[in-house]
């Protein structure tokens, strides 16, 4: 069975073959929205798996600060070449805002961390033809692709 990919339906949207295809086949950098040097964040764990899995990690980050060897940047406005996935670790009152810069800067997909759950913005992102997770993780997920 395949995932409608015209739904907005978020429980739907989020099923394991959308998270297959953004992991294997969208693109491998991942712009990762409040990735900081503080190892104490889920963010910066993160980061490190999806480079051990291959992906390119870019920090977004007021203080654009340099993380796992990559070049930080303030904004995703900011970033002077194409992203394909945008991360997002920001609360789910600030996500949206972040879904909608990804859809400005011409994204491929936008994946919300854990508890960050925004229905109308997965609505707007999927609406401007995104591909788009809620409310789960990508190091937990792309061990599980085998």
């Amino acid at each position: 069975m395949s995932v409608d990919t015209t739904t907005t339906d978020p429980a739907a949207y989020s099923a394991s073959e959308a998270v297959r295809r953004i992991l294997t086949s969208t693109g491998d950098t991942w712009a990762v929205v409040g990735l900081s040097s503080n190892r104490s964040r889920a963010a910066y764990g993160v980061a490190a798996v999806l480079q051990r899995f291959g992906k390119r990690i870019v920090p977004v980050h007021p203080k654009a600060e340099t993380v796992h060897g990559e070049r930080g940047y303030a904004s995703l406005a900011d970033i002077p070449f194409p992203v394909d996935v945008v991360d997002v670790f920001v609360n789910s009152e600030l996500a949206g805002a972040v879904a909608d810069e990804a859809v400005a800067i011409g994204a491929k997909a936008v994946w919300f961390q854990l508890d960050v759950v925004d229905d109308d913005a997965f609505a707007r992102t999927r609406g401007a033809g995104l591909d788009m997770v809620m409310d789960r993780c990508p190091a937990i997920e792309i061990p599980r692709l085998g």
